[in-house]
């Protein structure tokens, strides 16, 4: 009897000719795993190539509950991205992948799992990594890490073997997708001066007039979203329309020179029109609910945790603990946003919870204005007495 092999199979190039390759190379049977992550495209035809190419056994597992719950929600709550742009929607999947993996092939009595990464991304980390913190004993192995294909390799490799894909040389980009985003790499994106194809974005193709706008009001309870425009329905359907709408738009497209994990720098596009819309909508209904304090220190536990996931340290006690923080912050982050959405952009125009911190009394300029001003002078004297002392005392430069 051979020995089984647990392989994150999404249906795109690497991991399918990763099938053959394993098959040809180890010796072992393949069971492709599809993490169904909420991401478009019939997951029944990826299902049918994986047994096609010579997997025997092929698995759809339903995991979009546990990615909004356990990973979108989160992210949500820590207003994650990147190097302030990147909402991570690739990375956020990868521990949950990690974790069905790590399963499936305890289930299965799988000695290995596999995964289609790279020698240059970010994504081998995340899986290595997350693999090693859950089964440390299982074997992990990276076809296209050890065989070293170029993408024009690999794309010859698959027509050589009858292996049916959807890349071609004229269209050789690497794409992930989830509920939360879509990358794009490869190919004429890999030169930094060139403007994107717009044949390359498929979440925000513009079909609207440029001149129409709309507006959006989005419910959150506690740091998550629960409403669109007054209707409380799932998550699920609240980030499918809000991409809808939003993608319609031409709202999403990120265009970026990103720090990998590695140390190199890379060209990144990424779709993500409801990551775009939800994050900014929640950290503006946090302005008015958190007081400034736990403001600004949350601003440096959400550039920490976002780099905890782009890092692949999903499984670590750190990241574990500001998740803690990040949740207690959360208590009172209930209310509702409006968004106005027109052509290749949208603001926040309005916000109401009733646990805002914001008191139009005190805010307001006009007649009602209950500040005191005779405060002022005082408490301004007082703030500044450390510099007023340190001038009298070595002058404004030191001397």
């Amino acid at each position: 009897m051979k020995d089984k092999v647990v392989l994150a199979y999404s249906g795109g190039l690497d991991t399918s000719i990763s099938i053959k390759w394993i098959k040809d190379r180890y010796k072992m049977d393949v069971i492709a795993a599809l993490i169904d992550c909420g991401q478009p495209g019939d997951l029944k035809k990826a299902y049918q190539r994986a047994l096609d190419i010579g997997a025997c056994k092929s698995i759809i597992i339903d995991a979009k509950k546990e990615f909004i719950d356990n990973y979108i929600f989160p992210s949500i709550k820590a207003n994650l991205k990147y190097e302030k742009k990147y909402p991570l929607a690739t990375a956020l999947a990868r521990p949950l992948i990690v974790e069905k993996l790590v399963d499936t092939a305890k289930k299965e009595g799988a000695k290995a799992v596999a995964h289609g990464c790279t020698a240059k991304g970010n994504d081998q980390v995340r899986f290595d990594v997350g693999i090693r913190s859950l089964a440390p004993d299982l074997k992990i192995i990276a076809p296209l890490r050890e065989w070293g294909l170029s993408r024009e390799e690999a794309i010859k490799y698959a027509v050589e073997s009858n292996i049916k894909i959807q890349v071609t040389k004229k269209t050789p980009y690497s794409i992930d997708e989830n509920l939360w985003g879509r990358s794009i790499e490869c190919g004429v994106l890999e030169d930094p001066r060139k403007e994107p194809p717009e044949s390359i974005y498929q979440w925000t193709k513009i079909t609207g007039d440029k001149d129409k706008s709309e507006y959006l009001e989005i419910g959150f309870f506690k740091g998550v979203p629960v409403s669109l425009n007054g209707k409380n329905i799932s998550a699920y359907e609240i980030i499918k329309k809000i991409n809808k709408i939003a993608g319609s738009y031409g709202i999403g497209r990120i265009d970026m020179i990103e720090n990998r994990l590695i140390g190199i720098k890379s060209r990144e596009i990424y779709e993500s029109p409801a990551a775009e819309v939800i994050i900014e909508a929640h950290r503006q209904l946090e302005s008015l609910i958190l007081d400034r304090e736990l403001v600004h220190y949350k601003y440096f536990m959400e550039e920490k945790l976002s780099e905890l996931v782009y890092y692949g340290y999903w499984h670590t006690p750190l990241r574990k603990c500001i998740d803690s923080f990040m949740e207690e912050s959360q208590k009172f982050v209930t209310g509702t946003v409006k968004i106005k959405i027109g052509y290749k952009n949208f603001s926040v125009v309005g916000r109401k919870s009733k646990f805002s911190l914001y008191d139009i009394n005190l805010a307001t300029y006009d007649k009602g204005d209950s500040f005191d001003r005779k405060h002022s002078e005082s408490f301004i004297r007082l703030w500044g007495y450390p510099y007023e002392i340190l001038s009298k005392k070595r002058g404004i430069d030191g001397k």
